[in-house]
């Protein structure tokens, strides 16, 4: 299945089907948030099965279904339910189970599973306006909400019986975004301010050639993804050349090492972290040729000039938290601790390139993390996805220090 990187990957979500006729969209759902990496695990009631069965959200989720606290003799169900959610969600959500949350009814597996959980709770009401409307309906909604439930919609549109009215489901790509929310709001980033760099520079020789490297972007965008799912503000600043970069934060496309350093430096400004991951060129051509340099006239000769070291000025700074990147072909660990006290970095990741699985353009990576504060991660196999969560775990360290 193909994904849609979000602040949904690699999220577990523990989805709860109550009896509606809006439960055929928990369908879509469970599609849509598989679609953006998570991992869904369905929990219905008796009276959900009446309108889907348990065997479409398995297919869909590729996980089995759960309908009673009973149904695995010698496991406490509701309990590891709960405990492995990364967030709950209730698509349909009845008057019945609202008012059930609300006043702490625990009488079925997900109500239970509910009742022991810790994780972010999105709720999308399903009913008819006169249910939805009334007072003990919104009394029960207004105490899960001060409890910090999330709650999205209903909806004014058609209903069950030929009705119309406020009380139509939420639609499925609703219900993700407020899903993603919740999660952001929760993420152990929330509330700072990150910069990542991705991607090449491109040094120009004249107006049509340039002195590159084989960086595609993947690692800074999934550290930026990872980063923006876990809540915190991310300006995105993306070389040339690049695979596409990751929705929601905040995009600056540049081109040479000199737009990077300038556009860095701005974003700079207030910010909590950079993470240098980009491959900026560390030389540059002097002089550029103003026209194209025609072969006829021969190999041109190219003079290459050092370019400004974004990352060692950003450290003289002293008053940002900073990830560096060491890309090496040998000695990797070795060189990655020389660059660590050089750049006076708080993390350098150290990553083998040079050859296939790893590195540039590859969905994995051979890295060591290096720490200032010496609680380093020796050299293992990761893929970009797990290596940029590594990463904003110690950055989420670092933060609250």
């Amino acid at each position: 299945m193909t994904t849609e990187r979000s602040a949904l990957g690699g999220r577990r979500v523990l989805l709860g089907v109550t009896g509606g006729i809006a439960a055929y969209k928990a369908c879509i759902l469970v599609r849509l948030l598989r679609l953006r990496g998570a991992s869904v695990r369905v929990v219905m009631t008796r009276s959900a099965e009446r309108f889907v069965g348990p065997a479409t959200f398995a297919a869909l989720s590729d996980h089995r279904v759960y309908t009673d606290l009973w149904e695995e003799p010698g496991v406490v169900l509701h309990v590891r339910l709960a405990h492995e959610a990364d967030i709950a969600v209730v698509a349909p959500a009845t008057a019945n189970v609202i008012a059930k949350l609300a006043q702490g009814i625990a009488d079925d597996l997900l109500t239970s599973t509910l009742l022991e959980a810790s994780c972010p709770l999105v709720l999308a009401p399903a009913m008819h306006t006169g249910m939805w409307e009334h007072p003990a309906t919104q009394a029960n909604v207004t105490a899960l909400l001060s409890r910090g439930a999330r709650v999205v919609g209903p909806a004014h549109g058609s209903l069950a019986a030929g009705d119309e009215g406020t009380g139509r489901m939420t639609e499925p790509d609703g219900i993700v975004q407020a899903i993603e929310d919740a999660l952001a709001a929760a993420g152990d980033l929330a509330g700072t301010r990150i910069v990542v760099t991705a991607g090449p520079t491109w040094e120009p020789i004249d107006p049509v050639r340039f002195v590159g490297n084989r960086s595609t972007g993947k690692m800074g965008f999934a550290v930026a993804a990872e980063a923006f799912g876990r809540g915190a503000e991310v300006t995105l600043v993306v070389g040339p050349g690049t695979v596409d970069p990751p929705a929601g934060p905040a995009l600056v496309r540049v081109n040479t090492a000199d737009d990077m350093r300038r556009a860095v430096l701005d974003a700079a400004e207030g910010a909590d972290a950079v993470v240098m991951a980009a491959a900026v060129a560390d030389f540059r051509p002097e002089p550029v040729a103003d026209a194209k340099i025609k072969k006829d006239q021969g190999p041109p000769q190219v003079r290459l000039v050092p370019t400004r070291d974004i990352l060692a000025e950003l450290g003289s700074a002293g008053n940002t938290v900073l990830v560096g990147f060491a890309a090496e072909t040998e000695d990797v660990e070795a060189s990655g601790r020389e660059k660590l006290r050089r750049k006076g970095v708080q993390l350098l990741v150290a990553n083998e390139v040079g050859r296939e699985g790893t590195g540039f353009g590859s969905d994995t990576d051979r890295a060591a993390i290096l720490a200032a504060d010496g609680e380093d991660v020796g050299m293992r196999e990761w893929t970009k996805a797990d290596l940029a969560s590594a990463i904003c775990d110690r950055l989420a360290k670092l933060l609250t220090v």
